[in-house]
């Protein structure tokens, strides 16, 4: 089924419809996904197709729903009901592909406003013992509002640290940009660069058109020769690189050594952003470091080129990211338990007893404390 309804009055203004697939939605609530598209791509439509097709299209219990006050669309909450011990959790829908999740919400919607849509969630998945949103923006409006909206709807909602991200603020040309950097960078890469070039290495920028399917396989090539593990949803990656494409979005890079490829990078660039998304190399061909100038290239091809205000190295506190980037910022969670339901009361007070403990707990682990 595309789409069920179901009303949720408030002075007969609010009510909340329930989609299965981007694919059904009206051209209002696109236009809605498409403003919250302009803060994070993976807000937009382009992104939760490419991930409900890839990875969750087996699941039933995906679902956006959507709140209009007075017939216009007002916030959107995408969501994966996961049956549980004791009822249902109400996750993010999102998972290790998601750098960032907030629900769309319109200009100027408070807390208070966004109760008859949480409330309907509550009522379609009984019993919901809890729902967890992450990753988030903790400075974000929506991380904020939904929070008081879970009190204000009777939840009991914690905060929970995600992972650091690493970004900057492009407010430098590229030359100005990597005179900046640490000497080994730049030394890496103007050495690098040309013993790579010496022995026949090319880089190139695929955006799309005929390369598209060829620089599919080249990454996928680099991936498997990679130190990383097989991806668990093989066709979210190339669903990616062909969704990007058609949105204009993609920055595909490819370092090849006598015709092979021995590095792959894939950036998404979108609404004056960089997101630097998924990266690996052939461990082989470490030493003439195709990853890093790769990463230059693409870089002052953002810069230059793409005229961005922002590049994005996405998740985690990986110590290379530092060698590019100079700010860091956090990604944390909100888990609000249902204290109506047995699972989210028990839920709830052990994570409060938790919680209170673990100062304590902390003290006597400390050299010294009563437990030395």
């Amino acid at each position: 089924m595309n789409m069920a309804t179901a009303v949720k009055a408030t002075g007969n203004q609010d009510s909340v419809e329930v989609y299965s697939h981007p694919d059904a939605f009206p051209d209002d609530v696109l236009a809605l996904f498409a403003a919250a598209e302009k803060i994070s791509v993976e807000f937009g439509v382009p992104w939760y197709r490419n991930l409900v097709d890839a990875v969750f299209k087996a699941q039933s219990g995906v679902h956006f729903y959507v709140l209009r006050r007075q017939g216009v669309p007002v916030a959107a909450l995408p969501i994966v009901a996961i049956k549980v011990p004791l009822g249902y959790q109400v996750e993010s829908l999102a998972n290790y592909y998601t750098a960032l999740y907030a629900p769309a919400v319109a200009p100027g919607l408070g807390a208070a406003e966004l109760v008859p849509l949480l409330k309907a969630v509550c009522a379609a998945h009984a019993p919901m013992v809890a729902l967890r949103l992450a990753p988030m923006d903790p400075q974000s409006v929506s991380y904020g509002a939904f929070r008081d909206a879970c009190k204000l709807a009777g939840l009991k909602p914690f905060p929970f640290y995600s992972f650091g991200n690493w970004f900057m603020q492009v407010g430098n040309t590229w030359p100005q940009y990597l005179a900046s950097r640490e000497g080994t960078v730049r030394s890496t890469i103007k050495r690098a660069g040309k013993k790579f070039a010496a022995e026949g290495g090319t880089l190139e920028l695929i955006q799309g058109g005929a390369e598209l399917e060829g620089a599919i396989e080249a990454y996928q090539k680099v991936y498997a020769a990679s130190w990383k593990v097989p991806e668990p949803y093989p066709e979210f990656v190339p669903g990616l690189i062909r969704t990007c494409a058609g949105e204009g979005w993609l920055r595909l890079g490819v370092a090849r050594l006598k015709g092979e490829p021995v590095a792959a990078q894939i950036w998404i660039v979108a609404h004056a952003k960089a997101y630097i998304y998924k990266l690996a190399y052939h461990e082989d061909y470490k030493a003439f470091a195709p990853g890093t100038l790769l990463t230059a290239k693409l870089m002052e091809h953002a810069m230059a080129s793409d005229g961005v205000r922002e590049i994005d190295y996405l998740i985690g506190d990986d110590a290379y990211k530092k060698s590019w980037m100079d700010q860091r910022r956090e990604r944390w969670g909100l888990i609000a338990y249902n204290p109506r339901t047995l699972g989210g009361c028990m839920q709830w007070v052990r994570e409060a007893a938790g919680r209170a403990l673990k100062p304590w707990l902390a003290k006597l682990r400390k050299p010294g404390g009563p437990s030395a």
